[in-house]
């Protein structure tokens, strides 16, 4: 029998333990792109309960409507986040504020309001605006203040996304005016055609470029997340993976990806480098969330 974990010191990293981020659906995948993207609500459910199983501690949660278009809703989101919540109710949920669609701040702010067991522990907030391939994610400075605003006052810890240098300077900005508070923990997202590329150097240079103390996450997309997650392994950060990111789990796009098999080669590689996933509670520990 394996012996219960001891006492973690809240805020502290310990040593040899990393955190596993599954973004899950995202907001782009559909089923004609990969037949193992969760799209309903029992589909994220059943996703999210075997990338726990396999060593995820933080989820990042995309809603989609019945269409299987992508939706702000909280009343979409909220039997996602319950349900997964009743299965695994220590794991730190993510939900998804992004203005990839176009979406006005009161939409975007909308799943904020959740509450009881619907309610997020943290959710995502873009430092900036940026170019997808075929469509721009609008984040402008009123916006990124106001979603950091409203995320403090509803007690749920922002998951700060980077994409390039500059979104590195806001978070030190938003840090040194008080508008977050606590230890952050940003994901730094590379490979995307007009972002930051999925090279060492530029992870490097984005490392570098955080303020003390920042909890970090990488991850790479399309064929970007493999090298950035072995990366952050070896520098000593924290995975963000996914079929949000990479539909595909091989170099040459010829075996689909399923969230579950992505955590789990992560894990293997990890054991290689003598990390450990963390725990839920060892994550909600490091995070600062009760």
């Amino acid at each position: 029998m394996t012996p219960a974990p001891g006492p973690v010191t809240p805020g502290v990293l310990i040593p040899g333990v990393f955190l596993i981020n599954a973004a899950l659906t995202g907001m782009v995948p559909t089923r004609a792109d990969s037949p193992f993207v969760p799209l309903t609500v029992p589909e994220i459910i059943a996703d999210a309960v075997a990338c726990v199983d396999a060593g995820a501690s933080i989820l990042h949660v995309h809603a989609r409507d019945a269409e299987g278009r992508p939706t702000h809703a909280p009343e979409v989101y909220a039997p996602i986040v319950a349900g997964i919540r009743a299965q695994r109710p220590e794991v730190v949920i993510c939900v998804s504020t992004s203005g990839r669609t176009g979406a006005g701040l009161a939409e975007r702010a909308a799943v904020l309001d959740l509450d009881g067991a619907a309610r997020p522990d943290m959710a995502s907030l873009t430092l900036g605006s940026f170019n997808f391939r075929r469509e721009a994610n609008i984040n402008d400075p009123v916006t990124i203040l106001a979603l950091a605003r409203r995320m403090r006052e509803r007690g749920v810890k922002p998951e700060l996304e980077i994409f390039d240098t500059g979104m590195a300077a806001t978070l030190g900005h938003l840090l040194r005016t008080g508008e977050l508070a606590g230890r952050p923990y940003a994901n730094l997202i590379l490979g995307g055609v007009n972002t930051a590329q999925a090279s060492l150097p530029e992870l490097c240079h984005l490392v570098a470029l955080l303020p003390p103390g920042v909890v970090w996450a990488a991850g790479g997309v399309g064929r970007g997340q493999l090298p950035m997650n072995l990366a952050a392994l070896l520098m000593g950060g924290q995975v963000r993976l996914g079929v949000e990111d990479a539909i595909w789990f091989d170099q040459g796009r010829s075996v689909p990806a399923r969230n579950v098999d992505l955590v789990l080669r992560v894990r293997e590689m990890a054991a290689r480098l003598e990390r450990t996933p963390a725990t839920c509670a060892e994550a909600r520990s490091l995070l600062g969330l009760t």
